[in-house]
């Protein structure tokens, strides 16, 4: 009975042993996923950082780039431009600009508008270089107008070079500025600012200085090659805004108006008293809107 009682003893130790080596592997092995799951602290305790967002709605600072339409041209005097009423970095209250609306009281100081009259899309990497050296957090871009607006259809930006020249502006973007944003908007409807302004005699005048004149030369004539002429570059202007769309869309931190200048149909308002065909003051504030809904839209 003592030799057996001895031997049931040693077995249930035994037992014992077995279940309790189970135990802590189990433990270990579930304290072991934990340390090194997803979301979960790691070997120091600290929490795995969480993925920076793609876009911010409130960026702190704005540097514009672009051309004649950023500058204001036409909207204050005759031809001149008119910065304080810029749609993108404006100081005046009928326009409530882009700037003016994301950083309020700050937009004075921390806003900057580097677009150039007569500027094209070669032209904006050498913007783009100047604007880095502000460290902007958000860059606007509106350009590609005079690519198409040229003394004749054939001297037109060539599509493919249209798309090589914004590339290399957006390279040397990311190169000097690899945190910031970029917003894009497209280009207006130019065949609609010349159906829109050919019944204004005064702006008729003014187109004859040299303004557009691929579009709006001879601006009466509604005759067949004149409406060939007109239509090829209303479909230069499309095949633009396409290319900002896909070169846009390959830059996670890049973002269009989805063509919403473009699609805009600006009215006897919204254009220049001068020369009926640049955005007037109420039509930079309709652009300032637009701007503001993407730049703040949650999702593009």
């Amino acid at each position: 009975m003592g030799q057996g009682t001895d031997r049931g003893r040693r077995n249930r130790l035994r037992r014992s042993r077995v279940v309790l080596a189970a135990l802590t592997a189990a433990v270990l092995g579930v304290a072991g996923c934990d340390a090194v799951g997803g979301g979960s602290p790691g070997a120091s305790g600290r929490p795995s950082p969480k993925p920076t967002p793609a876009w911010d709605t409130s960026p702190e600072s704005i540097a514009a780039v672009g051309d004649s339409i950023t500058r204001g041209f036409d909207a204050c005097t005759i031809l001149s431009d008119c910065p304080e009423v810029s749609w993108a970095t404006g100081s005046s209250t009928e326009v409530d600009s882009l700037a003016v609306r994301l950083l309020g009281a700050k937009a004075a100081g921390r806003s900057w508008n580097y677009a150039v009259t007569g500027a094209r899309m070669a032209d904006l990497t050498g913007q783009v270089t100047r604007a880095a050296a502000r460290k902007p957090e958000l860059v606007t871009v509106m350009a590609g107008a005079n690519d198409a607006c040229r003394t004749t259809i054939d001297a037109m930006t060539p599509v493919a070079d249209f798309r090589a020249q914004f590339e290399d502006a957006m390279r040397t973007l990311r190169r000097e500025l690899p945190k910031a944003q970029v917003f894009v908007a497209s280009i207006p409807d130019l065949k609609r600012l010349w159906s829109e302004g050919r019944a204004n005699p005064l702006g008729k005048q003014v187109w004859k200085l040299g303004i557009c004149p691929s579009m709006l030369a001879d601006a009466d004539a509604v005759d067949s090659a004149a409406t060939l002429r007109r239509n090829t570059v209303r479909d230069r202007v499309d095949d633009y805004n396409e290319v900002l769309r896909d070169v846009c869309a390959k830059d996670r931190k890049c973002r269009t108006d989805g063509g919403a200048v473009h699609a805009f149909r600006f009215g006897t308002d919204q254009l220049s008293q001068w020369d009926w065909f640049h955005p007037s003051v109420n039509g930079q504030a309709r652009l300032a809107e637009i701007a503001y809904r993407a730049v703040t839209a949650k999702k593009p």
